[in-house]
């Protein structure tokens, strides 16, 4: 498989499974064998972890909107940096509703093989976007010196 393509079955994630909540998607571009090497705590292992993780997030932020911010690829891994954004409506991962929008980043690593995903590694700002949230304390102002 050629890096564009690569690219277009891992943008398959952030753009219709978690913006559409397609859940289909999932089945159609990871690897049955998947490892998430980033999975949530409470979360199955592998796409079926993937597609309760869209359903949760998509039921807490019905607004979410990921974009791609930039891509890089070399040889069978992709690295994708997204924005996300969203307005906390509903409970998420034992947090009650804010009512508050957010916007957080995060960076996603996938190797592909055959076209499909089969691992996936991601870091993101969850505090910032707790503290966007009203769930976790903003740090103190800096004060001048």
């Amino acid at each position: 498989m050629s890096l564009e393509s690569n690219k277009k079955t891992v943008n398959r994630m952030p753009l219709e499974a978690f913006n559409e909540g397609r859940l289909e998607v999932v089945d159609e571009v990871m690897s049955a064998d998947m490892v998430d090497h980033s999975s949530q705590p409470g979360l199955p292992p592998g796409r079926e972890g993937i597609k309760a993780l869209v359903t949760a997030i998509r039921s807490a932020f019905p607004d979410l909107k990921n974009t791609i911010i930039r891509q890089i690829a070399e040889g069978d891994m992709i690295v994708t940096h997204v924005r996300s954004s969203g307005t906390m409506n509903g409970d998420f991962m034992g947090m009650k509703a804010t009512g508050k929008s957010a916007t957080w980043e995060a960076v996603h690593i996938a190797r592909v093989k055959d076209g499909k995903i089969v691992e996936h590694w991601a870091v993101q700002d969850q505090l910032g976007m707790l503290q966007q949230l009203g769930l976790a304390p903003a740090p103190p102002a800096a004060k001048a010196a």
